[in-house]
């Protein structure tokens, strides 16, 4: 059950529930796992969603997103300038060279799981490995600052400097995308708080022992603007660049953030 004891509190949930919910996000590591493994030149972003569904529904879970508002994947998956909400299809082969981000959810027993991970394929370019790398250590950012006792934003301000700092460290821009970010969840996918991937520190519902959210960072190697094609789902960059989204579904705990979407 989500608890609201106390106002201007990120929903928390008890010890035994946040197994339940690693339990699913295990799935979920599973299924990216099996479809990085799957993702070869020639084959389509389809074959790469029936390979998710597959290891989710093995494992008796349900793809969170397929139906989804009407999503029809398991996956989504965005290849060089998608940066989210790429849909599965027979026409999107991959090639070497590209730079692919899954997105996958997965319910088991009632909770939610949700992760994202951007690699390349084949030879890619030292532009985006620099970019899947600084979208990771941003996550890592992120994911260091949900401790109990912070503020939503601290997350939030903790992306940005993670930004910042892989900027220094790789001698590029990256943009931070504008308009998307991280969410709750629970016994649904998407819950409230949304969280920003950057902003000042400070503001927001507090973290205690059990709040959870998905944190998910993307980064450009241009812009920080986006559009939506005419599908209603697929998001790309204005300019073309190329983007990464990774994420992880994180709890607060006694001990430090739990990170409750671990990949085999």
């Amino acid at each position: 059950m989500v608890r609201f004891g106390r106002r201007g509190v990120v929903p928390f949930r008890s010890a035994g529930e946040l197994d339940a919910m690693a339990a699913a996000g295990a799935v979920v590591g599973a299924a990216l796992v099996a479809v990085r493994e799957a993702t070869k030149p020639g084959v389509s972003t389809l074959e790469l969603d029936g390979v998710a569904e597959a290891v989710i529904r093995d494992a008796g879970a349900v793809p969170s997103f397929k139906g989804y508002h009407g999503f029809p994947g398991s996956i989504c998956s965005s290849v060089n300038d998608v940066v989210v909400h790429g849909i599965p299809s027979a026409e999107v082969v991959i090639a070497d060279g590209d730079l692919v981000s899954i997105d996958c959810g997965a319910i088991l027993d009632g909770w939610h799981g949700d992760s994202a991970w951007t690699f390349g394929v084949g030879e890619i370019s030292e532009a985006d490995a620099d970019l899947s790398e600084a979208t990771r250590l941003s996550l890592e950012a992120g994911i260091a600052a949900m401790v109990d006792g912070a503020r939503l934003t601290d997350i939030s301000h903790a992306i940005e400097l993670g930004t910042l700092a892989a900027r220094e460290k790789f001698g590029r821009h990256f943009g931070i995308v504008a308009g998307y970010g991280g969410h709750g969840i629970g016994r649904e996918m998407h819950l409230d708080p949304f969280l920003a991937n950057e902003g000042p520190a400070g503001r927001g519902p507090r973290l205690v022992v059990g709040s959870t959210l998905a944190i998910e960072p993307m980064l450009t190697l241009g812009t920080e603007e986006t559009s939506v094609l005419d599908d209603d789902w697929t998001v790309v960059t204005d300019d073309g660049s190329r983007a990464a989204h990774w994420e992880h579904t994180v709890a607060v705990t006694a001990d430090g953030p739990r990170i409750l979407t671990l990949r085999p």
